[in-house]
């Protein structure tokens, strides 16, 4: 794929002087992973469970989405199942009793349930997909049935995909495992850093929030150390487990985000402490040029985040 060109000057040049190239490179870049992936998918015949996992506002929804499109184009019909539909009754997740329950650790899930759910699944045998009603805090009492063919397969999403204990006592031969993140900074001439890799996470993440789970910015903030501290205990320590990473980063985000970034940054009612996160994040979007949300395609990844 070559070097890619994560300097601010050259983004903005390029954001003002042909805008559609700059979102056309950066929608091929990504299409072109996600398909070199799925071709490498198609060497081996037989059914195939492929685990995806990256950190919050990584991108994995329309990865996951994307992936199985491709797969079942290429005639490998696929199928996107959540670890989320897996999780416990509320009562059962650890720490519920004591008042201090932990969603974000692996032992939330139902493990024994997933373990029989993925081999039932591999075996061809038709197989009850739950769903998890988070408006209740229990496992809906409404079930989908999935059967793979020979040659189908299934995608599993989720944080903790990529733990060792989701994927034991499955065929390591019939497994592919893919770890998902924004992996680059974006720098200027100088070397300073303009944009880190969880700035870009946390913009994506903050108008997403807004968007579509009726959360303030404030709210974002509020919640942000303790989805970093869940991905520093339970995500990064399998990242090296994946066969495939996917740098989901978007040259064009910051522009095409600056400026509903910034009226949301500026406008919110934010606690004292972060105040000064708010600023600073303000000042890097402002270094960047803007450019229209019309010109993301309607299945851009991006699109995860702007709708």
């Amino acid at each position: 794929m070559g070097m890619m060109n994560n300097r601010i000057e050259y983004i903005n040049e390029l954001a003002r002087d042909n805008p559609q190239a700059l979102v056309a490179r950066a929608e091929l870049r990504y299409r072109n992973i996600v398909n070199n992936i799925a071709e490498r998918a198609l060497d081996e015949p037989g059914r195939k469970i492929v685990m995806l996992s990256g950190p919050s506002s990584s991108g994995k929804t329309t990865t996951a989405r994307r992936l199985a499109d491709t797969f079942t184009s290429l005639g490998m019909d696929t199928h996107v199942i959540s670890l989320d539909d897996f999780y416990l009754n509320r009562e059962q997740i650890p720490g519920y009793a004591e008042g201090n329950p932990d969603y974000e650790t692996v032992e939330a899930l139902d493990l024994p349930y997933l373990s029989e759910t993925l081999q039932s699944l591999m075996s061809g045998a038709e197989t009850d997909m739950p769903s998890f009603d988070f408006t209740v805090g229990r496992r809906s009492d409404k079930y989908n049935t999935l059967t793979l063919d020979k040659n189908d397969a299934v995608i599993v999403e989720g944080l903790h995909a990529l733990n060792p204990v989701i994927a034991s006592g499955l065929d390591t031969h019939r497994v592919m495992k893919i770890y998902i993140n924004v992996s680059s900074r974006i720098y200027d001439n100088k070397g300073k850093i303009i944009l880190n890799r969880r700035n870009i996470r946390f913009v994506r993440r903050m108008i997403r929030d807004y968007n579509f789970r009726a959360s303030s910015v404030n709210n974002t903030f509020q919640l942000w150390d303790n989805v970093l501290r869940g991905e520093d205990l339970y995500l990064f320590p399998y990242k090296d487990f994946a066969d495939f990473r996917i740098n989901s980063i978007h040259l064009c985000e910051p522009c095409l985000f600056r400026d509903t970034a910034i009226e949301l940054l500026e406008s919110a009612e934010l606690d004292d402490e972060f105040q000064a996160d708010a600023r600073r994040l303000i000042n890097s979007l402002k270094k960047f040029q803007s450019l229209s949300s019309e010109l993301v395609p309607k299945d851009s990844l991006l699109r995860e985040f702007i709708g």
